[in-house]
């Protein structure tokens, strides 16, 4: 399997768990913030870049702007948003409602439509 390949199927298995209603906000959001980064790993595997860690995200992105052209600083603005703003909130701080879980889905939806813009037409 292709490091595409194998990126893929973590972003389809993540989202998959983010959208598990029986599981809770905090892990829900854990599987956007998963899917997000293995959709964005997959863009980069087709340029056969690596980021090999989430919070290299913003420097690989903007160190190689032919992955995502002039959407880059979306892509790398929506996964800080949610892993700086929302996610740690919600994983260690006192919200516990579905606001949050809203606004996370709300950035991963951008990002994932972005994403498979830029995967269209792959084998899956």
């Amino acid at each position: 399997m292709t490091k595409l390949e194998v990126h893929f199927k973590k972003y389809k298995m993540f989202k998959e768990d983010a959208e598990n209603e029986d599981v809770s906000y905090p892990m829900r959001i854990e599987a956007y913030f998963a899917s997000a980064f293995h959709i964005i790993e997959a863009c980069c595997a087709l340029h056969n870049i690596h980021i090999n860690k989430h919070s290299m995200i913003r420097r690989t992105l903007e160190e190689n702007p032919e992955i995502f052209g002039e959407e880059t600083r979306r892509v790398w603005e929506l996964f800080q948003r949610i892993e700086n703003q929302l996610r740690p909130g919600l994983m260690y701080g006192a919200r516990e409602n579905g606001e949050a879980l809203e606004e996370v889905r709300g950035s991963f939806e951008e990002i994932e439509e972005i994403c498979l813009r830029k995967l269209k037409g792959l084998k899956r």
